[in-house]
């Protein structure tokens, strides 16, 4: 390896020390202003020093050594966004889906009673609807059967289906708004 300190350059240690008295300060400020994380922010400025340190005998041009940190500088913080999605999709899933496995946190009691209250409200609000609709909703949203099977379940006909479908729904509004 070659010690740019011998062509008028200052090696690994010294240039990027320079750097980082002369714009630390100022690269941090950049990733905070894409970030809004101070923590994150500074790591990404460091990990864009030691990149420098490490690929300093590499750069052809000390002198654009700013530059290539202000990149890396974005590029690291455009990492750690798409991180930061990544894992707050990942949350929302899993908040999302109460039985998951793994799941490190459980609904609390409020939730839970509130929720019994309100399959019991719907169970109540259904029971009142006239027997085929009553049928027709529950193999739609319990059962997840198509249009075609409920229709050949009950023995009526697709359009038949629809219908009733759409009455029930108008009716369970109905009540469920009365309840509330």
């Amino acid at each position: 390896m070659r010690d740019r300190s011998d062509e008028g350059h200052p090696g690994a240690d010294e240039g990027v020390r320079e750097l980082y008295a002369a714009h630390w300060a100022g690269l941090v400020r950049l990733a905070w202003l894409l970030l809004r994380d101070d923590l994150a922010a500074e790591e990404v400025v460091q990990e864009a020093f030691i990149a420098v340190h490490r690929r300093w005998d590499s750069l052809r041009d000390p002198e654009k050594a700013t530059a290539y940190l202000r990149r890396s500088v974005v590029n690291g913080a455009r990492s750690s966004l798409r991180h930061r999605g990544v894992e707050e999709r990942h949350l929302a899933r899993e908040r999302a889906d109460a039985g998951a496995p793994g799941r490190r946190t459980e609904a609390s009691a409020e939730d839970r009673a509130l929720g019994s209250e309100a399959r019991r409200s719907m169970v109540r609000a259904l029971g009142g609807l006239p027997q085929r609709q009553r049928e027709v909703l529950t193999m739609r949203y319990y059962l997840d059967l198509s249009e075609a099977e409920i229709a050949d379940a009950l023995g009526i006909s697709p359009g038949s289906v629809k219908a009733h479908a759409h009455r029930g729904l108008a009716g369970l509004r109905d009540r469920m708004g009365d309840q509330s």
